[in-house]
């Protein structure tokens, strides 16, 4: 009987003692590890989300860049962070799948992390060199079946959004094109305009300056509707592959056993600033639709996005030592 009042009381305390580190938080300032190199569509996120948070709780807002291994080193450095708030991570779907991208992670993708809010979706952006005869997806669908394996895919690198898009994009239209990957979107695009491949399913953020200079040529977005920023493409699934759907989203995360009043209150800053005219307009401008959740939602979306990519990863035969 004492034993169980020992837990009873120890219980309480810990409920008392989170109260009261959410009544004072934040009392320092937060860092944002930023999973990939200064830059970047993640990085500009995190920059950009971080200023508006900070004026939000008066406090600083630090991003730190941990780049490497595909997001897992700075990923790992979220999750062995003391779970007090203070420290949180951006991560891409990404995160999702490299659970059965990877056969060995330095963590668990659901157990060792807590869900905090979404921060933002968007659609990849399926674009080809000018002098490929395809004016539309449905044109492209038709030549990559009279043409199995002439067409090539570049992409940021193997297991990446845009790799798994492509094999995704194979699957469902009974299509075979070469994968071409790169060490990043900036490299892939490069020579995508230069004409050493055939087309990309790459980030809005990357695609659509080179779309609006005249470089490359879009087809159509990934995404389950339209895309704000480029109105009049077509969606993949409207263009003869119903059901198709490969959008790219990123969230916030923190270390697992935060204390749910302050993982509340800063799901409810991080909806305050995402909600924000002007941080809206600059996620826009880079192609990203301002999209925030409840900390279990993101959770749910998590835990989905994991069982669906699996199925893809496996299909492709996708795998990373």
């Amino acid at each position: 009987m004492n034993a169980w009042r020992r837990i009873a009381s120890l219980l309480a305390a810990a409920l008392i003692a989170g109260g009261a580190a959410a009544q004072g938080y934040p009392s320092h300032p937060i860092r944002i590890i930023s999973i990939f190199p200064p830059g970047g569509g993640n990085d500009v996120l995190c920059r950009t989300i971080g200023q508006k948070l900070a004026e939000n709780v008066k406090q600083q807002v630090i991003v730190e860049n941990r780049p490497g291994a595909n997001g897992i080193i700075g990923t790992e450095a979220a999750a062995r962070s003391a779970p007090d708030g203070y420290t949180i991570a951006l991560v891409p779907s990404g995160h999702a799948v490299n659970a059965s991208l990877y056969k060995k992670l330095p963590y668990d993708t659901l157990k060792d992390f807590t869900a905090v809010s979404l921060a933002g979706s968007s659609p990849l952006v399926v674009a080809v060199h000018p002098s490929l005869p395809a004016r539309s997806m449905r044109d492209f669908i038709a030549l990559a079946r009279a043409h199995p394996g002439a067409l090539t895919y570049a992409s940021a690198g193997v297991g990446s959004s845009g790799h798994l898009a492509g094999a995704l994009f194979e699957t469902m239209t009974a299509t075979r094109l070469v994968h071409v990957p790169y060490k990043g979107m900036g490299l892939a695009i490069t020579d995508l305009i230069g004409g050493q491949v055939s087309v990309t399913f790459g980030t809005s953020a990357s695609v659509i300056p080179q779309v609006r200079t005249g470089r490359l040529r879009a087809l159509a977005v990934t995404g389950a509707q339209r895309s704000p920023a480029l109105p009049e493409l077509p969606t993949v699934a409207e263009s003869g592959v119903p059901g198709y759907e490969a959008g790219l989203w990123y969230g916030f995360v923190g270390p697992a056993h935060i204390p749910r009043e302050i993982v509340e209150r800063l799901n409810a800053e991080l909806v305050a600033a995402l909600a924000a005219p002007d941080i809206r307009e600059k996620l826009a401008a880079q192609g990203v639709d301002a999209r925030s959740s409840t900390p279990d939602e993101f959770a749910r979306l998590l835990a989905a996005d994991i069982e669906r990519w699996a199925a893809v990863v496996k299909r492709a035969g996708v795998t990373v030592e």
